[in-house]
């Protein structure tokens, strides 16, 4: 009861504040909110040729009083202080929604409706049909491999060879290294083959969370060969994107830094934060991080399955979606610039038509290959059908909710914004223009949810203030990148934090709530890290630096811990 009275006084103060604002708004008067356009400078030339952004007029114009402003950033900040308040993540988004189309139409109700349905719900839907489907063919996987007796078969054979909780979460933790071609796959994948692991081993579901989603992002990051590395090539003009993104690796403290960080911290077998009460209920076998849909029934296990029936299906989908994505990029095509390069191929791919065509393929195999074996019939294979798109359910409710307040925001111009902010701080702190970079990739991707689109807008402007043949300029792409997936990792609203709160089947607001601490952890290192970058210049020295920092931070968290629960 508790509960719903501070959720109903919150949105009542919204209410009261969103009345201000219209007050305020109507106020003003009723012209168009403008700004010179941060991609051509004002110029109205982009490489020569017509800017895209603002069609040669070297000027941006948004019919919303509040666009190019601090208040574009509001939306997604009020849902992400909703969803951490109330636990309640559809409600947040959905008012941030809300509270986008009001802005982006001058609190017009009519207007703001019809902005709300057709460019932020029914385009979220549309632009991202690609992983929905590629999310329902995972779910119906894992229903056919949990019906065929597989991953009660891993479970068994896990239950041999992995007899603690360290070793558990080490082998998520090298899983999700290994699968690197794409953090949505890497995030489902991982889930699904784990988490019957480390249930096994009383390891929580909000660590597990963790794991997936710190080594999918993160990773994929420092991966040339994967659909990350393709989205910063297609950024970035001028250069050779795939070369750009290889220079950048060693300056991307934040991935690398992770790595050391979840090591360390499994080695050292301690929590802290909210992650601690989350471990502790999981070795009493309470664990209450478990989302709505892994509470449901499980069909019957299967006493003929073996471990095969996992690993077969999994590496076929592994491969299936490489060739995919190689397919897609041009690999097996005639333009002369992608066949038979496989990198460049890479460079020129796009994850969501890939994956559901490797993701599809993958699945045929499944059924043809469990039919063979006879571990499943036709009708029960049928059945998993609807109950892998159930599973997946709750998954895709939130992705569309965050991806219709990703182009609320866009209709904003937040990005502008923030560009423009950017652009004004590159005169007089030049040596510490990597650390601000980092910082305000980090709030762009946190309030905004995606790192792809932070990137694609902050390294076009990197390019422009660093000298293209300095050290400098490969620190402030990294800076960008690193600060990209920082704040990716920690919004409620990122895809890939969705992701991994359905591959391990956790509760998505105590998922952000677990691992905030921990990002931040590293987040705070990496920024001191990128001030030092920018003077020293060197990365072995100030990856040495980066590593020192972060087992001392972890040395005197865990002294502290165990000063606090003594």
């Amino acid at each position: 009861m508790n509960r719903w009275r501070k959720t109903i006084a919150l949105l009542l103060m919204l209410l009261f504040a969103l009345s201000l604002f219209s007050v305020t708004a109507y106020a003003e008067g009723t012209d168009a909110a403008s700004m010179a356009c941060t991609s051509c400078g004002g110029t109205g030339l982009y490489n020569g040729a017509e800017c895209g952004d603002c069609g040669g007029t070297g000027l941006l114009t948004s019919q919303s009083r509040m666009a190019f402003s601090f208040w574009a950033l509001v939306p997604p900040i009020v849902a992400i202080i909703l969803a951490l308040i109330t636990k309640e993540v559809y409600s947040s988004l959905f008012v941030g929604i809300v509270l986008g189309g009001l802005f982006y139409t001058n609190f017009n109700p009519v207007l703001s409706l019809d902005t709300m349905i057709n460019d932020g719900i029914v385009c979220a839907i549309a632009d991202t049909a690609g992983i929905f489907l590629f999310l329902v063919i995972l779910g119906i996987m894992v229903s056919l491999i949990n019906r065929a007796g597989g991953s009660a078969a891993f479970g068994r054979w896990a239950e041999k060879h992995i007899k603690s909780r360290v070793g558990a979460m080490l082998a998520t933790f090298l899983l999700g290294v290994l699968i690197f071609v794409d953090d949505y796959f890497n995030c489902l994948a991982v889930g699904s083959v784990m988490r019957p692991v480390c249930e096994n081993q009383k390891v929580s579901r909000a660590k597990l969370a963790y794991l997936i989603d710190a080594t999918a992002a993160p990773i994929c990051m420092i991966a040339p060969i994967s659909s990350w590395a393709a989205a910063v090539s297609g950024v970035v003009e001028d250069y050779n994107g795939i070369e750009l993104f290889v220079r950048a690796i060693p300056y991307n403290f934040y991935s690398l830094l992770s790595i050391v960080f979840i090591i360390a911290l499994v080695l050292m077998r301690f929590d802290y934060g909210p992650m601690h009460l989350h471990e502790l209920n999981a070795q009493l076998g309470k664990d209450d991080a478990a989302s709505i849909s892994s509470t449901g029934r499980e069909s019957a296990d299967n006493p003929r399955g073996r471990v095969i029936d996992l690993v077969l299906p999994v590496a076929v989908l592994i491969v299936s979606c490489t060739v995919g994505l190689a397919y897609v990029g041009g690999f097996f095509g005639n333009d002369p610039a992608y066949a038979g390069n496989f990198v460049e191929a890479f460079g020129n791919t796009g994850a969501f038509a890939a994956l559901p065509w490797g993701s599809l393929i993958a699945l045929i195999f499944t059924l043809i290959y469990f039919w063979c074996r006879k571990l499943i019939g036709f009708k029960d294979s049928m059945q998993c059908i609807p109950q892998g798109f159930n599973n997946m359910v709750p998954a895709i409710i939130i992705l569309t909710f965050a991806t219709a307040l990703k182009n609320m925001t866009g209709l904003l111009g937040a990005k502008y914004f923030v560009a423009a902010l950017m652009n004004s701080a590159a005169g007089a702190l030049f040596r510490f223009l990597p650390a601000i970079i980092f910082l305000v990739a980090c709030l762009l991707s946190f309030s905004t949810g995606t790192s792809w689109g932070t990137f694609g807008i902050l390294i076009p402007i990197v390019t422009y203030v660093f000298p293209a043949d300095s050290t400098l300029f490969i620190i402030g792409v990294s800076a960008c990148l690193a600060g990209a997936v920082f704040g990716d990792h920690c919004s409620p609203i990122s895809d890939t934090s969705i992701m991994a709160s359905a591959g391990a089947q956790c509760d998505h607001v105590t998922h952000i709530a677990t691992q905030l601490p921990y990002a931040i952890t590293v987040g705070v290192i990496c920024f001191v890290n990128y001030i030092l970058a920018g003077f020293i210049q060197n990365v072995f020295l100030c990856l040495a630096i980066g590593i020192v920092l972060t087992l001392g931070a972890l040395f005197i968290i865990r002294a502290a811990t165990a000063q606090k629960n003594a």
